[in-house]
């Protein structure tokens, strides 16, 4: 998403604006934790999923969990250290397609070399998007290999 979202801000700004408020660090390990699928405070929640995430907070139905930790890795689009690997290498396993895909997103942008072997294997995902993802995440660790 390019453009700012329905809470007026981009995905890209919230995060940063989070940073500015709570610290880097403090993002960094809440993305990590909701990867982890652990509890955070609602506010990094709101801060990192925007209106969407009230209705996942509220349990409103046709909303899981799930979002929790696709919002999670989209924060880390944004804001990355290091210590969030193993938390990132993780979600290329998550049994919801739109938290892999975001993963590979993760791994291509911040060029995560580490997980090229679960990267290639996910050019064989039964969805689309996720091994459109791979394939892309795979030219950018390839590329910087070379």
């Amino acid at each position: 998403m390019s453009g700012p979202s329905r809470w007026g801000l981009t995905p890209r700004q919230s995060v940063e604006q989070e940073c500015a408020r709570r610290g880097r660090d403090a993002v960094v390990d809440g993305c990590r934790a909701l990867l982890a699928g652990e509890a955070v405070d609602d506010g990094l929640v709101l801060a990192l999923g925007g209106r969407p995430a009230r209705a996942v907070l509220a349990g409103e139905p046709g909303w899981s969990e799930a979002w929790l930790r696709v919002w999670a890795a989209r924060g880390l689009l944004w804001v990355w250290e290091d210590r969030a690997l193993p938390a990132v290498a993780g979600a290329l396993d998550d049994e919801t397609w739109r938290v892999r895909e975001m993963a590979l997103k993760v791994v291509a942008r911040h060029g995560l070399g580490e997980t090229v072997e679960r990267v290639a294997a996910l050019r064989d995902d039964p969805v689309p998007r996720v091994r459109a993802a791979a394939e892309r995440a795979l030219v950018r660790l390839t590329r910087d290999r070379a």
